[in-house]
């Protein structure tokens, strides 16, 4: 943990989902490799993620380009299918390709190939406890909504702001005031948390909340903001356990 905020006034308490509450089970390389070998191609799950690394820049560079890719379920589909097929041609696959970029679409849209992390449960009873509001503010296709309430969680979220349902998405400052809005609390004293540099942690800065990085693999450990690696850190974090 990179820093800990003395006790403050927290109004409210929002989280990003994909890597931050639920995660592609086993994992997000684990589950692509598999997907493969049951088509008949055995690529290491270690070769998919070293490509994965290498191409999370194209989600920032998208967003800087105003290109929204999960504000409709058209175009994250055509985002997506065109993300699988780069990576199918890294990890040298070129026969095939649209039938299993389209194969790989259907698994991680699924809602059954995902799972909570382990510090989740924890974590949101904790919170709950105080009555702290908390909420859910998502780049995320709208059935991020049947996904929660399928791990059993929905009920932790009175406010949830999915961007394949408001038509907005991080790092646009509107995403967050709309959530904000619906809870009835000022940026000032809301956290957010969430796993990105660019999308949760400057994104949620801008318009004045305090941003918590969640960093499990410790990616970003020279992150200049406060950094937990594990969500039953977060309490702590912010004060609560102060």
């Amino acid at each position: 943990m990179a820093a800990i905020i003395p006790a403050v006034d927290v109004r409210a308490i929002f989280f990003d989902a994909g890597e931050t509450l639920v995660y592609p089970h086993p994992s997000f390389a684990e589950l692509f490799s598999e997907v493969l070998r049951a088509e008949g191609h055995h690529i290491d799950p270690a070769v998919v993620q070293e490509t994965v690394s290498a191409y999370s820049h194209r989600f920032t560079e998208a967003a800087k380009r105003g290109e929204m890719w999960s504000v409709s379920a058209d175009r994250s589909r055509a985002f997506w299918l065109g993300i699988y097929r780069e990576f199918l041609g890294e990890v040298g696959i070129d026969g095939d390709a649209e039938k299993l970029a389209n194969v790989l679409y259907g698994t991680f849209s699924d809602p059954g190939s995902y799972r909570l992390h382990p510090d989740a449960i924890p974590t949101l009873d904790r919170l709950e406890s105080t009555g702290i509001p908390l909420g859910v503010i998502s780049n995320f296709e709208e059935w991020l909504e049947r996904l929660l309430d399928a791990l059993g969680v929905t009920r932790y979220f009175p406010v949830r702001v999915i961007s394949g349902v408001e038509g907005v998405e991080k790092p646009d400052p509107r995403i967050f005031e709309i959530a904000l809005e619906r809870a009835g609390v000022p940026a000032a004293g809301s956290v957010y948390v969430g796993d990105h540099p660019y999308f949760d942690v400057e994104a949620a800065g801008d318009v004045g909340m305090l941003p918590i990085l969640i960093d499990r693999r410790g990616r970003y450990a020279d992150a200049d903001c406060i950094r937990i690696t594990s969500l039953e850190d977060l309490p702590a974090a912010i004060g609560l356990d102060a």
